[in-house]
């Protein structure tokens, strides 16, 4: 059995840091990517998993990752967890440069990351039967919502570029899978967007039963990423049950209605 190696960004928190920690406990050998290195370092010692410090925002960054990893060992599979959303403003209030921030974290790092990785992918593929990559999205990719513009936009450019780079590897053994969450309640995501504001933050979730966790999120990705190499997870949306739709969202108690 070949022992397999992951990519996964985003991992010094959320989601990223739940399916490094995953994957390693599934066997796999995983290189844990996001820009603060004392985090990672941190998981590094905990998991094994092997830290590289890098902002994907940046070209050089980028180069110097696929360096290193073409100089480390294969790679099999690429888990683009990275990204996230700024500002909950409506449209014509948008900051511009809160969406600069959005698409270049979620739309060209994305790009970026396949350009330099898609090489040692292929490598991967032919000697060991299949590669992987694997791009966490979100429902924002699929349905509008006011105040979101701005991440809806980036993100269904990210799942457009999804889509298309599975078209493009049609015939080779790469799977391109998508899992699009709905709301996950993690650390950072609403505070990060939400501009620090605890308050705000919190409110998000408020009374809502059981919104998703990183691990619920993390164990998709595994299950994706472990299946047979002949089956792929082109979309995966996962809700929480409270909340039905994009726009539909119960607060309180589940209850089963009587009569």
């Amino acid at each position: 059995m070949v022992t397999r190696r992951a990519v996964v960004t985003g991992a010094s928190s959320g989601i990223g840091e739940a399916t490094a920690r995953m994957l390693r406990a599934r066997g796999w050998d995983v290189v844990a990517v996001a820009r603060r290195a004392d985090r990672l370092q941190a998981l590094e010692a905990e998991t094994g998993a092997v830290a590289f410090a890098a902002d994907l925002t940046v070209e050089g960054d980028v180069d110097a990752l696929a360096v290193w990893l073409a100089e480390s060992g294969p790679v099999h599979a690429l888990v683009q967890i990275a990204g996230g959303a700024r500002g909950a403003d409506r449209i014509e209030d948008g900051d511009a440069e809160q969406w600069r921030w959005m698409f270049e974290a979620n739309v060209l790092s994305t790009q970026r990351l396949v350009a330099h990785l898609l090489p040692l992918l292929r490598r991967a593929a032919a000697s060991d039967g299949h590669a992987d990559t694997l791009f966490v999205t979100s429902t924002a990719a699929q349905t509008a919502y006011q105040g979101g513009g701005g991440y809806n936009a980036a993100k269904a450019a990210e799942a457009m570029l999804v889509k298309a780079l599975r078209l493009e590897l049609n015939g080779e053994p790469i799977r391109v899978s998508e899992i699009a969450p709905g709301m996950v309640r993690t650390e950072e995501f609403s505070l990060r967007r939400l501009g620090g504001d605890t308050a705000a933050a919190e409110s998000v979730y408020d009374g809502v039963e059981n919104p998703l966790t990183a691990e619920d999120i993390a164990d998709v990705i595994a299950y994706a990423l472990d299946a047979p190499g002949h089956v792929n997870l082109d979309l995966v949306t996962v809700r929480p049950v409270a909340q039905s739709a994009q726009h539909l969202l119960a607060r309180g108690p589940l209850h089963v209605r009587e009569g």
